[in-house]
């Protein structure tokens, strides 16, 4: 290592800017482990040279690992006491790539023991296959491949019928506990900027956000995990007050996506970077279009380094694409008339099979659709959701028939035409090209 890379030449700020680090933990670094061990000038500022920049960089990756600031310090100076170079050394088990045997039969072998001890209810059991997990696998490798895809797995079972909801909630909860814990055992942030995390109102599917929370924890960032159901007045309040360098939403259904776009105008409004995903967007990626903030993109393992980047540089946010006055005038016509709507199809001989808890949670889900359609500009964003409807109804009411749900359609067509007027066209025109 040339000897021009110790000479203090850098101040505060450049090391700040080059580590992520804020000023208050380079100084609590500095009392307490004494790296970094800057000069000062003449005028008592610090200068650091490119060593100890180097230096930080390297404390703050043993972080992102995992491992505590003293230990990292330890492991540095022991390094160097043992005549290594902790910037080139590989002979140490912190630079050589963690778990090299990690094979994806073990995983996948591992993630189906942990749902059937998650589909038996045996807690124990499925807890401690993840103590297993975390033994055997880097943390990323539990989080997204057992714990991210298992759940995954899991919703699919209950689409098909195969999984009750009470399996479901169960195994969510293990693993949301799970992730709850991992972040409160994470030290400190050392990263300059809060983010906050949150839902949109409305949205109860948590755990990608939670996931992402702990990701960019890991990464020194201070993050505010607001959980689900957030409303849009109590999101200004915070972000006011918290003053985020970015908000990172999530929705997973087309009704939630709609609540995430008044969300998302209101922080444009404030001038606040958003980034945003979940299944919906995944799904009907013309909602995406409807955002103003930053896609976060359909992988979330990718998510927390894409964040970093918007961070880094925020590219420009295109103006989103604003509904027509007849899709709002249409919206809020359908709002005002929905009660009425769903009193003709619960008096519809044509529906009397339907039993009528069924009845109601198809005139509750399909109703939302269309209200998140109208709000957010575009009715054809509800046919993909529509069919993931009618599977989840086919898959759960085996007497039901796509016939029948047909006839539904067509009965809630003649419903608007009956209680609506003028305004209901947009809806109107959904319906005869459907």
């Amino acid at each position: 290592m040339s000897s021009t890379n110790h000479i203090p030449t850098f101040n505060m700020k450049v090391v700040v800017h080059e580590t992520g680090l804020k000023p208050d933990t380079l100084r609590a670094w500095e009392r307490r482990y004494g790296v970094p061990n800057p000069q000062r000038t003449q005028g008592g500022h610090r200068l650091y040279s490119q060593h100890e920049i180097d230096m930080l960089k390297w404390l703050v990756a043993r972080q992102d690992e995992g491992m505590s600031i003293s230990h990292a310090v330890e492991l540095w100076q022991q390094l160097e006491s043992e005549g290594q170079n902790p910037l080139i050394s590989t002979g140490t088990a912190v630079a050589e790539p963690p778990f090299p045997h990690i094979t994806g039969e073990q995983v996948d072998e591992l993630r189906a023991a942990w749902l059937e001890a998650c589909l038996a209810f045996d807690e124990y059991q499925a807890q401690l296959l993840l103590a297993r997990a975390f033994a055997l696998f880097p943390l990323e490798t539990v989080c997204y491949h057992i714990l991210q895809q298992g759940l995954t797995e899991i919703g699919e079972g209950w689409y098909e019928g195969r999984i009750t909801v009470q399996q479901e909630h169960f195994a969510s909860a293990l693993a949301v506990r799970q992730v709850e814990a991992l972040m409160a055992a994470l030290p400190a942030a050392t990263r300059n900027g809060r983010i906050i995390v949150a839902c949109p109102p409305g949205e109860q599917h948590t755990f990608s956000s939670l996931l992402i929370s702990l990701m960019l924890r890991r990464q020194g960032w201070d993050v505010v995990y607001l959980g689900a159901n957030v409303p849009v007045e109590r999101m200004e309040a915070a972000v006011q007050q918290i003053k985020p360098v970015i908000v990172v939403l999530s929705a997973q259904t087309l009704t939630t996506a709609a609540s995430l776009l008044a969300m998302a105008k209101m922080l444009s409004d404030l001038d606040v970077p958003l980034a945003f995903g979940g299944a919906v967007f995944n799904n009907v990626p013309q909602v995406v279009e409807a955002v103003p903030g930053h896609f976060l993109g359909k992988l979330l393992a990718q998510v927390p380094q894409t964040i970093e980047k918007l961070i880094q540089a925020t590219p420009p946010i295109s103006k989103a694409k604003e509904a027509s006055k007849t899709y709002q005038a249409a919206y809020h016509h359908f709002v005002e008339r929905r009660p009425a709507i769903e009193a003709y199809l619960h008096a519809s001989p044509a529906l009397a099979d339907m039993p009528v808890a069924l009845l109601a949670n198809t005139n509750y889900e399909f109703g939302n659709n269309l209200e998140a359609g109208l709000r957010l500009g575009d009715l054809a964003m509800v046919n993909s959701n529509l069919d993931w409807v009618q599977g989840l109804l086919l898959n759960n009411h085996r007497r039901l028939t796509k016939t029948s749900l047909d006839e539904y359609l067509a009965q809630y067509h003649e419903a608007v035409k009956k209680e609506m007027d003028k305004r209901a066209a947009p809806i109107l025109h959904w319906f005869e090209h459907t």
